[in-house]
């Protein structure tokens, strides 16, 4: 298959790629805008793969869109393209309308168009598949039952709300125009890769450099925590063996409170940072890394608005229907992203320094 996959140099849509290049024999098309959050050095190792392709386009650019389209001609549709920081959606909404409503209305218009125009055996193959969050159920009470794929929306913040009208949007010209669309909301990805405003990078990263650990509130926030290989696999099958008009939800079974994840950070950078490993930071990244008493850092900070108190999926669907199972445990993912952070000190502080943007404009030019 030739696949487009929107947002294919953040974090999942990296990760994504990587798994379609490495592990099947499908084509992937790269459309990006990158904004901040898009870094085309977490793809260095397989952009020169003739498989490959990278079109700088951003998805509320309709025209371009549609170039795109008519040139590669895709089999397949993957929208991971998306804002996706609940505190930035707090303090600036309108991005994330424009993005995740407007831009998800464009990439369905073209698709439509494209799809209509496909001869009978290619619309039945093509899918459009649209990935969104477990945030659009808004949060649970500790007792809850699991989030289902039947759980009514209400989304709590600005992003959740943006992703929430775009799934009904997808949903939509299923039920109207016909387009064969598949829907994912997963839980919390965690991995190689990942922005360092997010959790579990910001404290491996502010833990190294000597810095404050925020943890909002009390840390008492539940979260079900996905390895991103995982979800980029779940991904790959539903793509491939799901069913058209189906909804999915992708979790990987590990519920745990922030605090739980900060500490578990904190233990792992303590058995990881060895002597010669804080010798060989501190000399060749001028980073204060402490070998010991990163417990220390942690700071509790004041709670952010409308903060969710649990999200937890149920995957159920996933093992039942698609025999998908996540392989990692929170443990040994925890563990895999720890060291991959430790082993890849020069793409996290290009990222924090910020000059992986002028990098990543360089190389799609």
């Amino acid at each position: 298959m030739k696949i487009l996959i929107t947002g294919g140099a953040g974090f999942i849509g990296s990760n994504v790629i990587h798994y379609m290049i490495g592990q099947t024999d499908n084509s992937v098309i790269n459309v990006d805008s990158l904004t901040y959050a898009g870094n085309l050095e977490s793809l260095s190792g397989i952009s020169g793969s003739s498989r490959y392709d990278f079109e700088n386009v951003d998805v509320c650019d309709k025209q371009s869109l549609r170039d795109v389209f008519d040139t590669y001609q895709p089999d397949a549709v993957m929208h991971l393209a998306a804002e996706s920081h609940v505190d930035r959606s707090i303090d600036g909404p309108s991005v994330f309308i424009q993005t995740n409503i407007v831009g998800t209305y464009n990439l369905l218009d073209v698709s439509l168009s494209y799809w209509q125009q496909l001869d009978a055996k290619e619309k039945s193959a093509f899918r459009f598949h649209h990935i969104s969050t477990d945030e659009v159920y808004g949060d649970l009470d500790f007792g809850d039952a699991l989030f289902s794929e039947k759980t009514p929306y209400d989304p709590s913040s600005p992003y959740s709300a943006s992703k929430a009208a775009s799934d009904h949007l997808v949903r939509a010209w299923h039920r109207t125009y016909g387009l064969p669309v598949l829907v994912t909301n997963c839980s919390n990805n965690y991995g190689p890769y990942h922005f360092p405003e997010k959790l579990i990078p910001l404290i491996i990263m502010n833990a190294l450099e000597g810095k404050e650990l925020p943890v909002y509130g009390k840390g008492e926030q539940v979260r079900d925590w996905l390895y991103v290989e995982d979800h980029a696999r779940a991904l790959f099958t539903v793509l491939t063996q799901g069913r058209a008009g189906e909804t999915y939800n992708i979790g990987g079974h590990n519920e745990k409170q922030n605090i739980e994840v900060v500490l578990a950070i904190c233990a792992l950078l303590e058995e990881l940072v060895t002597d010669n490993l804080q010798e060989q930071l501190k000399n060749k990244y001028g980073l204060n890394v402490l070998s010991t008493g990163y417990e220390s850092l942690i700071r509790f900070v004041a709670d952010r608005p409308g903060h969710d108190k649990r999200y937890a999926i149920d995957a159920s669907k996933m093992s039942r229907e698609l025999d998908w199972h996540p392989v990692e445990s929170f443990e040994s993912g925890l563990r895999k992203t720890v060291k991959w952070y430790l082993q890849n000190m020069d793409w996290c502080l290009r990222v924090r320094d910020g000059s992986y943007q002028r990098l990543g404009l360089n190389r799609s030019e």
